[in-house]
């Protein structure tokens, strides 16, 4: 009986795993070439103004980001891809006036997870170094 329960919670674990993978290749397919804008719309005002804009290329991946406020641009977030990887590589960050604030690059573990973050200043110094420890409880 033990067996049984085991191996069927096996099967359901990788039927799920499946599912989830196929949901997100589906979830990119429904994305591709897409742009999301985001309205909002104050409190007794009928006039909306644009809150957030994103932006993604052929393959499902977002490629850029724009944050607004009441004066326009916030904030500009470009994202960069190294060939037909859907991992972000390198993100440009731009303030409300277009210029670059910051520079992150990033760096994967073998299964695909985060590894590091560099953060870097405009002029090619390193600001900091994040590092994502990874733990597998059982």
């Amino acid at each position: 009986m033990k067996k049984i329960v085991v191996l069927a919670l096996v099967i359901l674990g990788c039927v799920t795993s499946m599912m989830a993978q196929q949901s997100g290749s589906s979830k990119r397919e429904k994305k591709k070439n897409m742009v999301v804008k985001e309205w909002n719309l104050k409190a007794g005002s009928n006039t909306p103004f644009l809150d957030n804009v994103v932006t993604f290329d052929d393959h499902g991946r977002k490629i850029e980001e724009i944050e607004y406020a009441s004066y326009g641009q916030k904030y500009r977030i470009v994202y960069e891809y190294e060939g037909n990887s859907m991992k972000c590589s390198r993100e440009v960050e731009y303030n409300d006036k277009d210029k670059v604030v910051s520079i992150k690059k990033f760096e994967y573990n073998a299964d695909g997870t985060k590894a590091k973050q560099y953060t870097y200043l405009p002029n090619g110094k390193l600001k900091n170094t994040k590092i994502y420890e990874r733990i597998v409880r059982e």
